[in-house]
């Protein structure tokens, strides 16, 4: 795992944050932990914002809390993630993936619209993590693969997005670039 004490301080803020029902600071501790997957391409740390980023989805949406199973299933995240963080207090990495990928196999156990519900959650949440990655530089092969989706799911997203949602950058022309660089090695 890259950057343990970055997940830390996330897991514990993103605690408080769930508890309070804080869908803003849930997000924006997901997207924090985007920079570093984009750099280190860690699955850790891909794994987690995708979580936060699913369950501030699953909390933002109040109709969530009348399926059957809810209720108890959000205790198990909760403690899950408590587990989660103990674990990363004591090095111990391989009991901290292992109550993440308890979240994840929990909702496999779900029944009936939850699971259906939730699923579909973690499955578009995980698609808009591998788009924040894949602006982030890395291949769309690439970051389909460590997100373990098919190019086509991400293609689609991505393509959806309007001609707006790009930044538009002025470029140098090439005679600038090369003037600057041979000053640089003055």
């Amino acid at each position: 795992m890259l950057e343990k004490e970055n997940v830390l301080d996330i897991l514990e803020n993103s605690m408080r944050a769930i508890k309070e029902e804080d869908i803003i600071k849930i997000k924006e501790l997901s997207n924090r932990t985007i920079h570093s997957a984009s750099i280190y391409q860690d699955p850790d740390n891909i794994s987690i914002a995708v979580i936060l980023y699913a369950l501030s989805k699953l909390i933002e949406r109040k109709n969530i809390k009348t399926f059957d199973g809810w209720n108890d299933f959000q205790k198990y995240y909760t403690s899950c993630l408590e587990k989660a963080v103990l674990a990363l207090k004591r090095d111990n990495i391989e009991a901290y993936r292992e109550q993440i990928d308890n979240i994840r196999e929990r909702i496999k156990k779900l029944s009936g619209n939850l699971k259906n519900y939730v699923l579909d959650i973690f499955r578009k949440a995980q698609i808009n993590k591998a788009s924040k990655i894949y602006e982030h530089g890395i291949s769309l092969e690439k970051t389909a693969k460590i997100l373990g989706l098919s190019i086509w799911d991400l293609n689609e997203y991505i393509g959806q997005g309007s001609s707006s949602d790009i930044n538009l950058v002025y470029t140098k022309d090439i005679y600038q670039r090369i003037k600057e660089a041979e000053e640089i090695f003055r």
